[in-house]
């Protein structure tokens, strides 16, 4: 298997991703655009999600594309993001016609990063709006990761989380992607080591190229959850999207939803528990022309796990170090 052309999830045609934050709040919003709109479906395995327009993405349900997506800190506060988004896009003319009207439509997602350092005292009304605009307007096919958009704030059990984005093209012919904001309450590293539970998956050196850790630490399978003792509350949850250029049904996408959480399994220890919102949004562009024959979907849904679990590492790879962090960088741990 091999990366696109960015190794980013916008190497699926047909997708724009911008991101905006504010340092002082040490959060931010990402915005993923889809143009044209594009067959989308969710997926929700953790526990404690937060979401906004997500019913509307059941395959029974009569609206089959959306016009974005969001990716938010903040916690329920971050829900704010979509009316910015939204804003935006109706401002270009982007929607569902409904007679003389255009209802741009945007589900979002949320993460908990209130307690990480950041000044939450925002006054009456919280930035997410307002950031959720400036994501929208920022949309372009290249785009930081790291400590950027939704992932500026994050925090694994050992480092600091991130935003991450991974791409791979299937059968030679489909090109699928991801983009997560991860701030599990598990960790990405196998124990004490600074080796990435999806070492197995990495393609090139994409999040240092250490590979597993021979032998295994003595703590490989030992439980790191972050505040543990909960006195800083809980301050958790993966949110991501997984994206391909095939043509799919709304039931297509959710199922390579469903596939694309076998990443943070791959990925994260342990995952998709009653304290994280663990959820993924699937976007579908059929920018490609082309409807998977059965053995391609197999394919298809494999590697949405396995692009997964790459960009779950790349966003925490990538994060940068601040003098707040309540966790190290990754890039500037010990050995």
């Amino acid at each position: 298997m091999k990366t696109g052309l960015r190794n980013l999830i916008t190497d699926v045609a047909g997708l724009t991703v911008g991101n905006a934050s504010d340092s002082g709040l040490n959060s931010g919003v990402t915005a993923i655009v889809c143009d044209p709109p594009a067959t989308a479906a969710v997926q929700v395995l953790g526990g404690a999600p937060g979401t906004r327009e997500t019913d509307l993405l059941e395959p029974h349900n009569t609206v089959e594309t959306v016009n974005a997506l969001v990716l938010s800190g903040g916690s329920a506060f971050g829900l704010d993001a979509a009316s910015g988004v939204q804003a935006y896009l109706r401002e270009q003319g982007k929607g569902f016609a409904v007679g003389p009207h255009r209802i741009p439509i945007v589900p979002a997602a949320i993460l908990f990063d209130l307690i990480n350092g950041g000044n939450k005292d925002w006054g009456r009304y919280p930035p997410y709006r307002d950031l959720g605009y400036q994501a929208a307007a920022a949309a372009a096919e290249e785009f930081s990761i790291g400590t950027a958009g939704a992932g500026t704030g994050a925090l694994t059990a050992t480092f600091k989380g991130g935003l991450g984005s991974a791409s791979a093209i299937v059968a030679d012919c489909l090109t699928i992607g991801a983009l997560v904001a991860a701030n599990p309450m598990g960790t990405a590293t196998i124990g004490s080591s600074r080796h990435f539970w999806a070492a197995p998956f990495e393609i090139g050196n994409e999040f240092g190229g250490l590979g597993m850790p021979s032998p295994l630490p003595s703590d490989a399978t030992g439980l790191k959850i972050k505040f543990r003792d909960m006195s800083r509350g809980v301050s958790n949850t993966t949110i991501a999207v997984i994206a391909t250029d095939a043509s799919l049904t709304k039931a297509e996408a959710k199922r390579l939803a469903i596939a694309a959480h076998a990443g943070f399994a791959r990925a994260i220890w342990p995952s998709h528990t009653p304290f994280d919102g663990d959820l993924v949004f699937a976007l579908a562009t059929g920018a490609s022309g082309r409807k998977p024959a059965a053995d391609e979907f197999i394919d298809l849904c494999a590697a949405a796990a396995s692009t997964m679990s790459r960009a779950i590492a790349r966003g925490i790879y990538a994060a940068t170090p601040d003098d707040r962090d309540l966790m190290p960088a990754w890039s500037t741990a010990g050995n």
